[in-house]
């Protein structure tokens, strides 16, 4: 090898060594997305409408994030993170004139503590997956979306959450996000509305920014 090549790949060396170093100072990470939440439709049992199924509104929704990496090596970095979403305004449709069975609209969010596995974590563009579970809870509104007093109520319910994404850094310690994630969480409490299901999946798809420190 001759020295010319030879200091390049000590440079590169180098290079990779003090980004990592670096990347262990800046533990912590605080970051917002906003998106949309995409809601599992659900088909009702023995009810004789034309359109059988509850529809769920595309309700604009917000995630905020706490992670704290606790190793990072250049090819991958392992985080505990705490993603919150939250789905101020969800527009609920199912049933018919005179057979109303679901509220007008819903408000939900979501809590699951998760881990989070980032490649390449010291470079401009890392893609990660996470992967976490707690909880989730759903407000109802007071009434049916044909009118009547909905007899349902809020209600909580474990929810796993799996997501996938892509950080670029554009500067200093400061990135956007772009990211995918499923909370899988069980169903509002419609007890007028037979779905023969427990579980749904709430899809939220977003972008937003982080910093990290």
């Amino acid at each position: 090898m001759s020295g010319t090549r030879l200091w390049i790949v000590i440079l590169a060396v180098a290079t990779i060594f003090t980004s990592s170093a670096v990347a262990q100072d800046e533990k912590n990470e605080v970051g917002g997305i906003i998106g949309r939440t995409f809601i599992s439709d659900q088909g009702l049992r023995n009810l004789p409408v034309f359109d059988p199924v509850i529809h769920y509104g595309k309700g604009v929704s917000f995630e905020a994030t706490y992670a704290r990496r606790f190793w990072v090596t250049p090819v991958y970095s392992l985080s505990a993170e705490v993603p919150f979403m939250f789905n101020p305004d969800i527009d609920v449709n199912g049933g018919a004139y005179g057979f109303a069975v679901v509220p007008w609209g819903l408000k939900a969010f979501f809590l699951t503590p998760s881990g989070r596995v980032n490649l390449f974590p010291t470079t401009a563009v890392s893609p990660w997956v996470s992967l976490g579970a707690g909880f989730a809870h759903f407000s109802e509104s007071n009434t049916l979306v044909y009118g009547g007093k909905n007899p349902g109520s809020s209600k909580s319910s474990f929810a796993a959450q799996g997501g996938f994404g892509l950080d670029v850094k554009v500067w200093r310690n400061v990135s956007i996000r772009g990211e995918v994630r499923d909370y899988w969480s069980g169903e509002p409490d419609f007890p007028l509305a037979n779905t023969g299901k427990t579980r749904q999946h709430n899809f939220l798809v977003g972008g937003g920014a982080f910093w990290r420190f």
